[in-house]
Parts: structure tokens; C-alpha cells; sequence
């Protein structure tokens, strides 16, 4: 199936063949037509299967004009990456159409976004938070809203907007149709599905877990962490073929650790996102990657969740993660628009029941390969690797109190008191060292 054989108009038609897309994905042939027939739809896809464009042709391919300057279509993304992407998508798509796009985000300025929600706007993306404090500004209304879509609803319930989103839709107006796509169905994700759309259709592009089929994977049993730092710069020196790398780590402080150890030998050619970057430095960071400029880039999974960078070719998990689901994610990055990638996970020893669930969540054991025997096996142990000594804690009894009556101490004698009376032939005795008499009254 191409394109050309789904309903699309003349202006999408066109905008796809300047984009060079001519055969849609497995979930976009899928979406489609249901989405066109007005449903509710859940559309369960992993990340690099095409979902954005999924859930865009057919409601662009529904879009009617109206002089109305309130958005027709909502689309909620978790991350301010993927606000970007999207409003970019949108942009890309509506060339030969007259849609306004607007992106709004958390971490700046509100103010503009105010400004900007008053304008006539067609299609609004935004981040649950911010959009819900513009809502209460009042700066924009919801009630010409007729479609509303929902991407990477599972990580924005993971990013703790669950609130907001309810909020949210309690405020949009009843009739409407509902659009959700999501890597995984989780508890979560079922509620809000079942409290707010109306028999929902739904789509599976691949089920949970499955590896896509143009990544390779390889895994590597390391011992500890400053082996996997040395294992991570000789595959980065040896590998020509690593041109443009996603390097994952688990937390904000270990992609800075990382960064400082890797930027010395590979200088400007590295660069680090975690959500504690400025905005600027995100997107800068992320055009540099995305022009070549980086060969390699550090990220949480937060971050990359909202990163779409077309050829990455080469993934390297440094850490193996707890949820094995963000494997999947995480990925799911390489390998797109049929191209091969090749995903490398590095697991120690503490890491076995974490690697042992994202083999089961994929039915799959992942190829182990022999470690390199230039390899500097290092001796070095972080904390959390050291052995745990246990000291038995005995517990010495403590002797019975002997029984005693209140503390007391005796007063000093300066400050002893009595209630005896002076006459004022000692007083004058005490001051003055001899009597004083009053003198005689004057009559």
C-alpha cells in the first residue's frame, strides 16, 4: 500500500511527496481509516513506528476551516521536545493548507504563550502542566475543541501529570472525539480510558515487547561501573561506524559524569540533555546531533522519550534499565525508515533481574559477545558495589536506675534569704560604716 491509496486530499498528497514518504507505516494504514470514521481510538505502538503521523493525516484529512480563532484540534505531549516535533510535523504537513499551529510549553516565559493562545489557532500542542495554567488565566478557550489527542500518554502518567490531565478533560467539551496512542496499557492508561472515551477502537501496530525487526541487538556482560566507562570509550574509539550515537544513562548526575570523563577525549563531538538543562541548551544540543556535529549524545529517558532524530545509528544502554518497558523505548530510537541499527546494553552482575525481565517482556535473549581483550577490566568499586559487611548489633542492657528523689543543690550564700528585719540604724551602719541619725524635722 502507498499513500496514494488512502483517502487523502490533494494538499497532503503533495506535502507527503515533497516529504519523500510514499508507503505509510503498519500503524498509520492501520489508524486511518478508523480514525476517519469519527471513533474513539487507542493506538498502542512503540516509539519509531510513525505514530505522530498516524493520528495528523487523518485528522488534517478532516480539518474544515472556520473563521473561529479557538483551536479545532488539542494535542497533548508529555515533554517540550515533543511539542517542538509535532508542531514541526504539522508544519510540514499543512504546507499547501491554511492550518495555524501553535506549541506551548512549561520552563519559560507564560506570558507570550498568553498572548499568543488569543490568536486564531487551529491545532494547539502543548504539555498538560502549562496548558492547564493558561486555561485558568483565561486567556484561552477550549470549547471549539473537536478532537483531542493524546501521544505518550503512559509517560506523561509517569511524569506525574495525571492531575492535570483529568483536569483538562473534565474542561474540554463532551462531544468529541478522543485519540490515544501509548507504547504500553497500563492500569493508569486503562482508567482514563475507561472514565473519558466512548468505546474505543482499538490498534496494535506490535505488541508490547516485541524488538523491531531492523535493530540488532548485542549485549555485554560487564563487571562493574568503571569497566563499563572503559568498555563505552574503546567501542567509541574502534567503532567508525558510530556516527551518530545515543548513549543512554539512568540518571541526570551519571549523564554529567559521563559527559566530563567523555568530552576530554572526544572534544565537541559529545553533548548531554537531561531535564536540568536549559531549554536552550536542549534544542541546541539537539540540532547539533541532528546536523552531525555531535557523534555522540547523552540522555535520560525522560528526555529521549521526546526525541525524534532521524539515522541514529548505534544505541548504547550504559545502564540496564529497572522498567523494561524504557528498554523497549529506548531502542526503539534506532533502526527507523527501514534502516539497520544496533542496540548495545552493558549489564552487570546487580543487574541480572532487570536483564532477565526485559528478556522475558520480548521473548527474547538478547546475544552476548566475549569482551574485548584490549578491555582494562578495572578493580575499582563505586559504593553501591563495595561488599556490604553486617555487624551484628548486640544490644547491652542498661543497668536499673536506683531509685533517687529530685535533684538539689544548696544556694549559694549571697543568695540566701531570710525574712528577718532590719532597722535603719544597720542599714545606715552597712553603708556608711557608722550610724546615721535623722536629722530633727524643722518646725
Amino acid at each position: 500500500m502507498t499513500f496514494a491509496d488512502l483517502n487523502l486530499n490533494t494538499s497532503l498528497r503533495n506535502a507527503l511527496d515533497e516529504l519523500g514518504f510514499k508507503q505509510p507505516t503498519t500503524i498509520q494504514q492501520r489508524a486511518f481509516s478508523v480514525i476517519m470514521s469519527g471513533q474513539d481510538v487507542c493506538g498502542i505502538a512503540q516509539t519509531g513506528t510513525g505514530k505522530t503521523f498516524a493520528y495528523l493525516l487523518p485528522t488534517l484529512r478532516m480539518f474544515k476551516f472556520s473563521k473561529e480563532k479557538y483551536p479545532q484540534i488539542l494535542i497533548l505531549v508529555p515533554t517540550r521536545e515533543l511539542v517542538v516535533q509535532v508542531v514541526e510535523a504539522v508544519q510540514k504537513l499543512t504546507t499547501y493548507m491554511s492550518v495555524e499551529v501553535l506549541g506551548i510549553y512549561g520552563g519559560v516565559n507564560m506570558n507570550p504563550q498568553m498572548e499568543a493562545v488569543q490568536n486564531k489557532v487551529d491545532v494547539l500542542v502543548a504539555t498538560p502542566g502549562r496548558l492547564y495554567d493558561v486555561i485558568l488565566s483565561g486567556a484561552l478557550k477550549v470549547k471549539s475543541i473537536k478532537k483531542l489527542i493524546i501521544d505518550e500518554v503512559d509517560e506523561m502518567l509517569n511524569l506525574g501529570f495525571r492531575t492535570q490531565l483529568q483536569n483538562i478533560m473534565d474542561l474540554l467539551p463532551p462531544k468529541r472525539q478522543n485519540l490515544m496512542f501509548s507504547a504500553t496499557i497500563t492500569e493508569d492508561v486503562e482508567a482514563i480510558i475507561s472514565t473519558h472515551f466512548e468505546n474505543p477502537i482499538r490498534i496494535e501496530a506490535a505488541p508490547t515487547g516485541t524488538p523491531l525487526e531492523n535493530i540488532e541487538q548485542v549485549l555485554y556482560r560487564v563487571p562493574n561501573f568503571y569497566t563499563k566507562v572503559n568498555l563505552l570509550e574503546l567501542l567509541m574509539t574502534k567503532d567508525e561506524s558510530m556516527t551518530k550515537t545515543l548513549i543512554f544513562a539512568g540518571t541526570k548526575q551519571l549523564a554529567d559524569d559521563l559527559y566530563e570523563q567523555l568530552s576530554v577525549k572526544f572534544p565537541e563531538k559529545v553533548g548531554v540533555i537531561h531535564s536540568n538543562k536549559e531549554q536552550n541548551h536542549r534544542f541546541n544540543t539537539v540540532n547539533q546531533f541532528q546536523a552531525g556535529n555531535y557523534r555522540f549524545l547523552i540522555a535520560t529517558d525522560i528526555i529521549a522519550r521526546g526525541l525524534d532524530i532521524a539515522e541514529v545509528t548505534h544505541v548504547i544502554n550504559f545502564d540496564t534499565p529497572d522498567v523494561p518497558e524504557n528498554y523497549i523505548h529506548r531502542i526503539g530510537r534506532t533502526g527507523r525508515a527501514d534502516k539497520k541499527g544496533i542496540a548495545i546494553l552493558f549489564s552487570k552482575e546487580q543487574e541480572s533481574e532487570a536483564l532477565t525481565a526485559i528478556e522475558e517482556l520480548m521473548d527474547y535473549s538478547i546475544p552476548e559477545r566475549p569482551l574485548p581483550e584490549e578491555l582494562v577490566i578495572s578493580d575499582v568499586l563505586t559504593e553501591d558495589e563495595k561488599p556490604k559487611v553486617f555487624m551484628r548489633n548486640t544490644l547491652v542492657k542498661a543497668p536499673a536506675r536506683t531509685e533517687a528523689g529530685p535533684a538539689f543543690h544548696q544556694k549559694l550564700a549571697k543568695n540566701m534569704k531570710t525574712n528577718r528585719k532590719i532597722s535603719h540604724k544597720d542599714k545606715m551602719m552597712l553603708k556608711y560604716g557608722k550610724p546615721k541619725k535623722r536629722k530633727p524635722k524643722k518646725r
